[in-house]
């Protein structure tokens, strides 16, 4: 389990480094991942209609909802580790 999580950790900093800015629909992924992993389920209220990027990233953590922390992570590992080629 440690090992997950460091691995998951080293990711986190690695999306920090990336060569590239990855596209909007892949950043929104990794901001899903990273909230599913490190908060669970989205439990936040919608935000407003006007809110655009606030509600583009409420979506897309929504969608997680019911996946693991466990299942999350290695999500995101493996994400990162495609983006950075």
């Amino acid at each position: 389990m440690s090992d997950l999580n460091a691995t998951f950790e080293a990711a986190v900093a690695n999306s920090k480094t990336l060569s590239e800015r990855p596209d909007n629909p892949t950043l929104l992924k990794i901001y899903a991942l990273y909230k599913q992993a490190t908060a669970g389920d989205n439990q936040d209220k919608k935000p407003s209609f006007s809110d655009i990027v606030g509600r583009a990233k409420w979506d897309a953590w929504e969608k997680l909802k019911g996946t693991d922390a466990d299942t999350a992570k290695q999500q995101y590992i493996d994400l990162i580790e495609l983006l950075r080629g």
